[in-house]
C-alpha cells in the first residue's frame, strides 16, 4: 500500500495564532486560559476559558461571508490556510477532483445557535444564514468552496474525538482510491453563555476562577474538571507517491489508527474502549515502540486516571506522555486535531511538549508525564489519544518519514 504522509501543517488556539508560534509557547509552557471576554461571565460559576486572541477573520474570509458563517468555521479556515501554504498545495492547478476535505467538529456553531434562539424567543427576526452559518458540516462546505477543494467532502461530529477521527477519515478515503489529497480540518469555538453553562452545569468544567492560569491540572491531584479552549488545526494528507512527485516536504507518515465504542456510559469513560482503539492503532502500524504518547488529559478527576490505567494496559513499558490542555485547555471536536498536530511538530523536531500545572502527585495519575518542562528526546514514533461522549475512542500514531 502506498504509504500516507503528512505535507503541510495549520494551528490556532488560545497560546498562538500559527502551527509555529503556538507550539513554540506549548513548550515553552505557555498557558493562553484566562477570564472570559467573549461574554460577562463575571456572575458566572465558570469565569475562565481559554480563548483565540490578535485573530482577525477579515484576513482569510470575505467579509461578507464572516457574517453568513459561525467563528468555529473563521477559526478553522485560518487552519485551513495555513497547512495549503505549507504544503505548497494549489488545489486548482491541480486535479480538484481528486483533493478532498474531512472536517470535524463536536458541537459546531453554538454562539450562532444561542444568538438566533434568543431572537426568535424575544419574537425578533432570524437570520436566513443562521442554518447554513451554523451546521457542522459548513466547515468542510466553506473550505471546499474556497479552495476548490471537489473530492470527498465529508464531516465527522463525534465530540472529543472527532479531530482525530477527520483525521482518520482522510487517511481510509485516500487508502480507498477515493482521493490523492485530503485536508484534515478541525475547528470549535464554544465560548459563549449557553457553551460555559451547560457544562457548568454538569460539573465537567474547573471552578478555579481565583487563578487561571493554573485551573487546567491534567493529572495532577487537585484538578477539578476542564477549562474551555478554542482553536482549530488542519492537516495536509496525501500518498508518499503524490507528494515525491511535486517535491513537497513531509513530515511525517500516517502509521496506523484505531477506533472503538466503550457501549457504556454517556459520558463517563471505560477502560476496555481506549485500549482497544490504541492496540488497533498498534497492530495497524506494525506494534512499533512508541517514544512518546500525546494523551488526551483533560484534567478531570476520572478521565485521567482511567487513561493512566488504559496506558498501563496497553504498554508493558509506557512511554514518556504529556498532555497540553494545561496550556490551552480542552478545544472539544478541534482538540484530536490540534493535538495529532502538536505530535508531528514533536517527532519533527525531538522535543516533548510539557504537561504544565503538575504539582501535586496523585496515586492514580503515576506515570511519566513530563511535568512543567519540555523534554528533549529522540523520537522516531508517536502516538495521540482522544475520548468524547457517547464513548467514542480514537487513537493515531505518526512515524517519521524515512
Amino acid at each position: 500500500m502506498n504509504p500516507i504522509v503528512i505535507t503541510g501543517i495549520g494551528m490556532i488556539n488560545g497560546v498562538g495564532i500559527s502551527a509555529e508560534s503556538a507550539f513554540e509557547a506549548l513548550i515553552e509552557g505557555v498557558c493562553g486560559i484566562d477570564y472570559i471576554t467573549h461574554f460577562d461571565a463575571s456572575g458566572d460559576a465558570v469565569q475562565i476559558a481559554s480563548e483565540v486572541k490578535g485573530f482577525d477573520p477579515s484576513s482569510i474570509m470575505d467579509p461578507k461571508d464572516i457574517k453568513k458563517s459561525d467563528r468555529f468555521i473563521h477559526l478553522g479556515m485560518h487552519a485551513l490556510k495555513e497547512a495549503l501554504a505549507d504544503a505548497a498545495l494549489e488545489p486548482q492547478s491541480g486535479d480538484a477532483a481528486r483533493m478532498g476535505v474531512s472536517a470535524a467538529t463536536g458541537i459546531g456553531g453554538l454562539p450562532m445557535m444561542q444568538e438566533n434562539i434568543e431572537k426568535n424567543a424575544f419574537g425578533k427576526k432570524i437570520s436566513p444564514f443562521f442554518i447554513p452559518g451554523s451546521i457542522t458540516n459548513m466547515l468542510a462546505g466553506y473550505a471546499s468552496i474556497y479552495y476548490g477543494l471537489k473530492g470527498p467532502n465529508l464531516s465527522s461530529t463525534t465530540a472529543c474525538t472527532a479531530g482525530l477521527h477527520a483525521i482518520n477519515q482522510a487517511a481510509k478515503t485516500i487508502m480507498a482510491g477515493g482521493a490523492d489529497v485530503m485536508v484534515a480540518l478541525g475547528a470549535e469555538a464554544c465560548i459563549c453563555e449557553t457553551g460555559i453553562r451547560g457544562f457548568s452545569a454538569m460539573k465537567a468544567l474547573s471552578t478555579h476562577n481565583d487563578d487561571p492560569k493554573t485551573a487546567s491540572r491534567p493529572f495532577d491531584k487537585e484538578r477539578d474538571g476542564f477549562v474551555m479552549g478554542e482553536g482549530a488545526a488542519a492537516l495536509v494528507l496525501e500518498t508518499l507517491e503524490h507528494a515525491q512527485k511535486r517535491g513537497a516536504k513531509i513530515y511525517a507518515r500516517v502509521a496506523g489508527f484505531g477506533e472503538s465504542a466503550d457501549a457504556g456510559h454517556i459520558t463517563a469513560p471505560a477502560t476496555d474502549g481506549p485500549v482497544r482503539a490504541m492496540q488497533a492503532a498498534l497492530q495497524m502500524a506494525g506494534n512499533p515502540r512508541v517514544d512518546y504518547i500525546n494523551a488526551h488529559g483533560t484534567s478531570t478527576p476520572l478521565g485521567d486516571a482511567n487513561e493512566t490505567k488504559a496506558f498501563k494496559a496497553v504498554f508493558e513499558t509506557v512511554p514518556p506522555i504529556s498532555s497540553i490542555k494545561g496550556s490551552i485547555g480542552h478545544c472539544l471536536g478541534a482538540t484530536g486535531i490540534i493535538e495529532a498536530a502538536v505530535s508531528i511538530m514533536a517527532l519533527e523536531r525531538n522535543i516533548m511538549p510539557p504537561t504544565i500545572n503538575l504539582r501535586t502527585p496523585d496515586d492514580a495519575c503515576d506515570l511519566d508525564y513530563v511535568a512543567n518542562t519540555a523534554r528533549e528526546k529522540e523520537l522516531q514514533t508517536v502516538m495521540s489519544t482522544n475520548y468524547g461522549f457517547g464513548g467514542t475512542n480514537g487513537a493515531i500514531i505518526f512515524t517519521k518519514a524515512l
